[in-house]
């Protein structure tokens, strides 16, 4: 654990202090204004890449940026995470964000041996639409065109989760799909039927 603690002294210190009042307006207001689906890659952040404050996203970070469909009896966290935030707080926005050389996306692209992380390869069963939308398996395998797609593979499995189809119902909820390049900081805006092509989240 490298300095964390230290870190967290400095906060406490300097950073905290600096924006009190919005901490103590924080302590008892909880109004994330987007839900924020990101991979678990730690070179992602996605605070950091929208200029966010904290309590303005609801981040869930999946490896993969995966979110499994809804089926009945579904007790998962994700699925929890996504009926909490659209359900309770009202989030009027979602973003599905992959990004560059995603180790998850890389993994599949590549048919890379995944025997001894069955839990992975379980996991990556998700992704399994958008490898059938790009056409990957080979050696040859675009991994850049297989993240765009399982944006969109992800988008599709958010509209099946009931709360956010009623949201899109009544038209209270707007969805986005975002790929992130990492080196030049670049975001490229995915089209999804459900999605406003090209929109970006309201500001707080």
């Amino acid at each position: 654990m490298p300095d964390l603690a230290e870190r967290v002294a400095r906060f406490q210190r300097d950073v905290h202090p600096a924006k009190a009042d919005l901490f103590g307006h924080l302590a008892t207001h909880h109004q994330p204004h987007t839900l924020f689906i990101s991979c678990s890659d730690a070179r992602v952040v996605p605070e950091l890449l929208t200029s966010s404050e904290p309590g303005e996203l609801f981040v869930v970070r999946t490896a993969g940026n995966l979110v499994p469909a809804h089926h009945h009896g579904s007790g998962d966290g994700v699925a929890a995470s996504i009926e909490y935030a659209v359900a309770v707080l009202g989030v009027t926005d979602v973003v599905v964000c992959g990004h560059a050389a995603c180790g998850a996306m890389t993994a599949l692209a590549k048919g890379h041996d995944l025997s001894g992380t069955p839990a992975v390869a379980h996991w990556l069963h998700h992704a399994d639409a958008a490898r059938a939308r790009a056409a990957v398996g080979g050696p040859a395998a675009d991994v850049a065109e297989l993240v765009r797609q399982n944006v969109r593979a992800q988008l599709a499995n958010l509209v099946t989760h009931p709360s956010v189809a009623r949201a899109l119902a009544e038209q209270a909820l707007r969805l986005h799909g975002w790929v992130y390049d990492i080196a030049s900081g670049g975001v490229q805006r995915i089209p999804h039927d459900e999605a406003t092509p090209g929109a970006a989240p309201r500001a707080a």
